[in-house]
């Protein structure tokens, strides 16, 4: 009896709910495939597509294709659904599209988050990040823009404020960006061109400007193996140079060689460059004995020509030559006494800039000493194949 009693209650339940107008909700126990969209449907098909291989289907990739693709997913739907995908599939091919250096470009993927539905509304919705996978979405596309070094303006952070608000942890982060950004954008010496440019020789101009830097005297020259006779490989040289440098050749000892070593990498932003150089064997440097007294201001330097003051007096108690201040061109591992940028990085277009070192430059040191190559291997494998036979050399 206290069984029936209790199977009785569902049918009382039901007359209860029709009797007030209280709707009763049954459990569905049809299967979850039959309400995925179906494969027939052309309109769900097109969306699926659109969402996915939009970027990788494209014929022409630049800005205005990216940008008429941003403004496709804008106007598809107005409540912009999968907006955090589609930024990061556009954050993957801004690259591909040449765009990744753009902010404007940046700037049109911050406007399709939807506005206004993401801004915290107090303390614990701010600081437990409200909404985070779009606040990360937006810090990632903002730490992509710091990895390009594309510096954020003002109209960015009214955009940013009007999605996620003030307390918004992507608005923290612009303003960090904002911080540091300006500190580093100017801080290296050696200023250069943005973009860099493609030509190989412009970037080579540039690498051996800056490494010559070193010395106020460097000259830059660019010569062609053209000049030069029987030479196998016609292509330009970027050669650089100092009065110091010519005159540390002509002391160099005639029984000792010089080497030219590399190919040795240099990076202009994100292009690199291989350059040589022109260099002796390593040498012991003398050890400084420091006999007198550091404090004794009776006995002072003169810092333009590197005598003391008792050799401008005509007082010599010591040897001049002891007194000579190292050179910077003088290292550890040897004195560099040229360095260039080949066109074609080959031993002949090397053994062209040795000659042309002697003939135009004065360097008639170079004609008695022994010149040997001591290459380092290359960062990737270089493939060069013969024309006139089936070989390979590697």
């Amino acid at each position: 009896m206290f069984l029936t009693r209790h199977l009785r209650l569902p049918t009382g339940v039901l007359s209860l709910s029709t009797r007030f107008g209280i709707p009763f909700r049954q459990c569905n126990t049809q299967s979850k495939e039959k309400t995925t969209p179906d494969d027939d449907n052309p309109d769900d098909k097109k969306s699926l597509i659109l969402r996915t291989n939009l970027f990788e289907s494209a014929a022409k990739k630049d800005k205005q294709t990216y940008i008429e693709m941003v403004k496709i997913f804008e106007k598809r739907s107005v409540h912009r659904r999968n907006h955090v995908e589609f930024i990061y599939a556009a954050l993957r091919h801004m690259e591909d599209f040449g765009v990744n250096k753009d902010i404007a470009v940046y700037k049109a993927l911050i406007d399709v988050m939807p506005k206004g539905k993401f801004i915290p509304t107090n303390i614990f919705q701010a600081e437990f990040m409200h909404y985070p996978r779009q606040q990360q979405c937006i810090i990632d596309l903002l730490e992509q823009m710091e990895d390009n070094g594309v510096m954020p303006d003002y109209e960015m952070e009214a955009m940013l404020v009007n999605v996620f608000g003030k307390k918004g942890h992507p608005v923290r982060k612009y303003w960090r960006m904002m911080y540091w950004m300006p500190k580093f954008k100017n801080l290296s010496p050696w200023l250069l061109p943005n973009p860099v440019p493609d030509d190989t020789l412009e970037l080579a101009r540039l690498a051996v400007e800056r490494m010559c830097s070193i010395d106020p005297r460097s000259k830059i020259d660019v010569f062609d193996t053209k000049e030069v006779e029987n030479a196998l490989d016609h292509t330009w040289v970027v050669s650089g140079q100092s009065v110091e440098q010519s005159e540390l050749l002509e002391a160099h000892n005639k029984q000792e060689p010089v080497y030219i070593e590399g190919p040795f990498v240099i990076w202009l932003r994100n292009r690199c460059i291989n350059y040589y150089v022109l260099k002796s064997a390593p040498k012991p440097l003398p050890a400084v004995e420091q006999t007198e007294d550091p404090d004794d201001v009776s006995n002072l330097h003169n810092p333009y020509i590197g005598l003391d003051l008792r050799f401008r007096k005509g007082q010599r108690i010591g040897s001049a030559v002891s007194t000579r201040r190292r050179s910077v061109h003088e290292q550890d591992d040897g004195i560099i006494y040229a360095i260039c940028c080949t066109g074609s990085s080959t031993k002949d277009s090397l053994l062209s800039w040795i000659r042309l070192l002697e003939k135009e430059k004065g360097n008639t040191a170079l004609s008695s000493l022994a010149v040997l190559f001591k290459f380092t291997s290359p960062t990737t494998e270089v493939t060069v194949s013969d024309a006139n036979s089936n070989t390979v050399q590697h």
